[in-house]
């Protein structure tokens, strides 16, 4: 059954009623879930194989979180301009296949006792690097793959997924690392990439090549329009500052927190596991809350929430049920409210970026916000050995205030119950587009007449 696209609406092609309906919409759906799956449980298995069986420090343990960071912010600007330019479904199921082929030599490399902390190195930057081609990517995707009037709906499914695996990954990662070995909780995290591989590459729609004879200062000038579009929408600007308080902040709380639940609580990792996962009506949420009392304030309250709910954490002590249950309570709010964030806010951006921005929009949030973990990480740990786990806690959690506040007194807090209209590209990227859309249209034309003839 082919499927829609945004680009070809006139195509003749049917709408489905529903995205479920739509087999490559599932397929892009269950490979997107499974590779988000594998990836955060691999950001978990390898720290809590750093601290648990390797003894790592924490500055070792902020080296190693930062360097399976660092391709956010060193990569993501020129893979959002590489992506425009070539087929997501090309890109997503190459680095589904590195990711598992990666992991799968160190889960060889445990087995024969050379997984030590350097090859921990190596494997998080690789997974990193992958990891960042493949979620610039699969935003980009939605965009050519549905209707413009359906991207809510199909957002809401991968954004719902990804928050899910962001939380509830931890949890299947700290299981791994206590009831298996650290080399075939690796092979668990290779199985997901895997089933992402077989499932992306049975997409049936065919993306068309944009063309790639351009000289390579192209790629800055793509990058740069990206860059000025996002500098210049106050929507995506704010969006912009408050992920970079955030994911500083969090990074940098997640460090002292990897350490202060083993080391402070004296939680095992299967409990640790547990303590990560949290899951929320967050996804759900975010399809009627914004509607009833507006994308601002949602997003405010929400952030608030969401952000505060760690500082509770501070008031617990030991290993007890009551500790347990504490923390299982909170991660529960977080994860609910940190779903409802990342939605509704990747419902207003994709509203006002025009399709041919769509991957340098998400890349340059995603370098501007993401950018920032790698340093947030290293603090952590520098925070960790100087100032004592409580205090890092208290300090790092605090925080993450600052994503509410930035977003509290911006334009953004005053979104109302309906979507900003879409923003016009810079004139230069609107000429480019136009003749991409033009290529786009006549090559789905020219493919609805082939199966009509067939």
């Amino acid at each position: 059954m082919p499927s829609t696209s945004s680009a070809v609406p006139d195509s003749g092609r049917p709408v489905p009623s529903s995205l479920w309906r739509d087999r490559d919409f599932r397929r892009l759906w269950v490979g997107q879930t499974a590779s988000q799956l594998g990836e955060h449980t691999t950001l978990i298995v390898l720290p809590l194989f750093a601290v648990l069986t390797l003894d790592a420090g924490a500055g070792e343990l902020g080296v190693l979180r930062a360097v399976g960071q660092a391709p956010i912010l060193l990569l993501s600007l020129f893979v959002g301009a590489w992506v425009d330019r070539w087929r997501t479904r090309a890109v997503m199921v190459v680095t589904d296949a590195g990711r598992t082929l990666i992991l799968g030599a160190a889960a060889v490399a445990g087995l024969l006792g050379w997984f030590g902390l350097p090859a921990l190195l190596v494997v998080a930057f690789a997974v990193g690097a992958l990891s960042v081609f493949f979620d610039v990517a699969y935003q980009a995707s939605l965009v050519r793959l549905v209707q413009r009037d359906q991207l809510l709906q199909g957002n809401s499914a991968l954004e719902g997924s990804r928050s899910a695996a962001q939380i509830g990954g931890p949890a299947l990662g700290g299981a791994l690392v206590s009831l298996l070995s650290a080399p075939l909780a690796a092979v668990s995290s290779a199985v997901f990439f895997a089933l992402s591989f077989l499932s992306i590459r049975r997409i049936r729609r065919t993306e068309s090549i944009p063309e790639r004879s351009e000289r390579p200062p192209r790629v800055w000038r793509r990058i740069h329009e990206g860059l000025r579009f996002v500098v210049g929408d106050t929507s995506l600007r704010t969006v912009c500052l408050a992920s970079a308080a955030f994911q500083f902040s969090f990074a940098a709380m997640m460090t002292v927190y990897l350490l202060f639940l083993p080391r402070e609580l004296h939680l095992s990792g299967t409990t640790v596991g547990l303590a990560l996962a949290a899951t929320g009506p967050g996804a759900l949420l975010a399809a009627r809350l914004p509607g009833r009392f507006g994308y601002g304030p949602v997003l405010v309250a929400a952030a608030a929430l969401g952000d505060g709910v760690f500082l509770c954490v501070l008031a617990l002590h030991g290993s007890s049920a009551v500790t347990v249950s504490a923390l299982l309570a909170i991660n529960f709010v977080f994860g609910a409210a940190g779903q409802l964030v990342n939605v509704t806010v990747m419902a207003v951006r994709q509203a006002v970026t025009p399709d041919g921005m769509q991957g340098r929009a998400a890349a340059t949030i995603t370098f501007v916000g993401m950018g920032m973990a790698p340093l947030g990480s290293l603090l952590g740990g520098f925070l960790a050995m100087e100032w004592g786990l409580r205090t890092s806690l208290l300090v790092t959690a605090a925080g993450m205030m600052l994503s509410p506040v930035v977003m509290a007194l911006s334009p953004l807090a005053r979104l109302g119950r309906e979507l900003p209209a879409v923003q016009d590209a810079p004139p230069a990227v609107a000429r480019s587009e136009a003749h991409e859309t033009a290529a786009r249209d006549s090559e789905a034309a020219h493919g609805a007449a082939t199966e009509t003839g067939s």
